[in-house]
């Protein structure tokens, strides 16, 4: 999945040891641009944190996966940046009607009929 927006806040950045030796992970909080804005939180795990990139009011462009997993009858969900570009361009296509050539219209004697 991907997601573009404006990166306005860096959670304190986490770090542990476990059975697969040292991690750690950087949340940060994503809002979408549009009539109705989302805040989103966005999990980024070990060496795909890049520090430059995360700027507060830099637009990112984010793939990421959506994991669930269920803890004592509870459902929690996060999802994991796997690619974050820093100028909020990505693999994004604009929407195809924004391509379209404008009709040329010619002045000849056939009365404005398209036949």
């Amino acid at each position: 999945m991907q997601l573009i927006g404006k990166l306005i806040q860096l959670l304190p950045l986490q770090t542990g040891t476990g059975k697969n030796g040292e991690w750690k992970k950087q949340e940060i909080i994503i809002e979408t641009d549009g009539q109705y804005p989302k805040k989103v939180c966005i999990a980024i795990w070990g060496d795909k944190i890049n520090a430059q990139q995360l700027e507060i009011g830099k637009t990112l462009s984010i793939e990421f996966d959506a994991e669930s997993r269920e803890f004592s009858g509870r459902w929690y969900t996060e999802l994991k940046a796997w690619k974050i570009d820093a100028n909020g361009q990505g693999n994004y296509t604009p929407n195809k009607l924004a391509t379209i050539e404008p009709l040329e219209v010619t002045n000849d004697d056939d009365e404005g009929l398209p036949f």
